[in-house]
């Protein structure tokens, strides 16, 4: 996949000098020695990283992290001290003025997580406002804007004022107006955070369902790990102003990197993080044309199993075990067929792992099978208890991180 924006060495300084904090941090010193030897604070320090084309890249951080520092210089709201913040390939601390305005109206959106929406507008002239900064004809923008408030939908809305919606509908009318300007690239600061818990779970359904159907390029900003993890395609941890850890939800979660990133981690429910994939086996199977007993047993003793599935051609037809076979046996005549189980449970790759928990109770391995339904692989209902039962705490044990102040959120800037 091509890069759409890559970040080295990235850093900020919030102070006179930053020159000289940096170099003391390059020296060792930690954020609080700079801050107490020279005043400054490291917002972010030396971070390096790239987000995809159409990759939904988290950022996720406690307050004071740097986080929403770092989504701000993505878009130049907030200067780099050090580094580079290249978009397509250009470099955003070289770019004028007019380059920046432009960039901002046509290429990158911002949503914030207070709505901005001006209250003496309507619902469809606050997502026109892009637009119509942009120069936009009238009949164009409105076109556009409404089109964006169906994508959210709030069409129904679009004559109303602000004052009229819920909290939920009005960060719509916000997403709605980075849509409309048909941005290549969403930045997202914590757009969800003062919502309601559902109503929080509700647009981050809303999002994914938006991002499948327009594939833009998000970083999205939280202090949620839950969100952090049902949203990305990866996850960047961050404390104080550095990345502590860049992955996929199960990378973060099976293999913390330290006690911090497992301290956040050991309270989420693995059953949702992970899917059949995480646990699938070799797909190892025997033609029900080609078998008979003899070999239906000599199978399961050399794979040390006591269940293995039937495929008639690329499809499953079924599961025999050790006890089907000796019952088949005892019947006159019997074939192999007639040991098959056809109850056999079946998944995708991307089943999460809690939907195979009533799959799993019976006691037969997972058939895994893809979009055709040609069998790829076996799930072992013990590979997917032993997976849920893993305690990382054992190696990593620590309380939850604490929430922290910090003046590198601090500086509050708007567009």
């Amino acid at each position: 996949m091509t890069d759409k924006i890559v970040a080295e060495n990235l850093s900020k300084v919030f102070g006179d000098d930053p020159g000289q904090a940096l170099k003391l941090v390059r020296d060792g010193k930690t954020k609080d020695e700079v801050l107490a030897e020279t005043g400054q604070t490291i917002g972010v320090q030396s971070i390096d990283f790239s987000v995809a084309e159409g990759e939904v890249f988290v950022v996720m951080g406690l307050s004071g992290s740097g986080k929403s520092t770092l989504v701000r210089m993505l878009n130049r709201l907030i200067d780099a001290s050090d580094g580079k913040i290249l978009v397509d390939g250009e470099n955003l601390r070289d770019a004028n003025a007019e380059t920046l305005r432009k960039l901002r109206l046509e290429k990158i959106a911002m949503v914030f997580q207070h709505f901005a929406l001006f209250p003496h507008k309507s619902v469809l002239e606050n997502v026109e406002y892009g637009l119509k900064i942009a120069g936009i004809p009238s009949s164009e923008r409105r076109r556009r804007a409404l089109d964006a408030l169906d994508k959210v939908g709030l069409s129904a809305w679009a004559d109303r004022k602000p004052s009229a919606l819920s909290g939920g509908m009005q960060q719509r009318v916000g997403l709605a107006r980075g849509l409309a300007v048909d941005p290549e690239i969403l930045l997202m600061d914590e757009p969800f955070s003062a919502l309601d818990p559902l109503i929080r779970k509700d647009m981050q359904t809303e999002l994914l369902a938006l991002q499948r159907e327009l594939k833009k390029t998000i970083v999205f900003i939280t202090h949620d790990l839950d969100e952090a993890l049902t949203l990305g395609d990866r996850i960047a941890i961050m404390k104080e102003g550095r990345f502590v850890q860049v992955g996929t939800a199960e990378e973060i979660v099976g293999n913390p990197a330290d006690d911090y990133v497992a301290a956040f981690t050991q309270d989420i429910d693995r059953a949702r993080v992970f899917d059949a994939s995480a646990v699938m086996r070799p797909p190892e199977a025997l033609q029900l044309k080609d078998g008979d007993f003899a070999t239906a047993r000599q199978q399961l003793d050399e794979l040390g199993r006591d269940a293995l599935h039937v495929l008639n051609g690329e499809a499953v037809f079924g599961v025999i075990t050790r006890r089907s076979i000796a019952e088949a046996e005892r019947q006159e005549g019997a074939s192999l067929r007639d040991a098959v189980r056809r109850d056999a449970p079946t998944a995708e790759p991307s089943t999460p792992l809690h939907e195979l928990y009533d799959s799993c109770s019976s006691g037969l391995p997972v058939a895994i099978t893809d979009d055709r339904g040609r069998f790829v692989g076996v799930v072992p209902p013990e590979a997917v208890f032993q997976l849920l039962a893993k305690d990382t705490d054992k190696t990593h044990r620590g309380d939850a991180p604490a929430d922290e102040d910090d003046a590198a959120d601090a500086p509050a800037m708007s567009a």
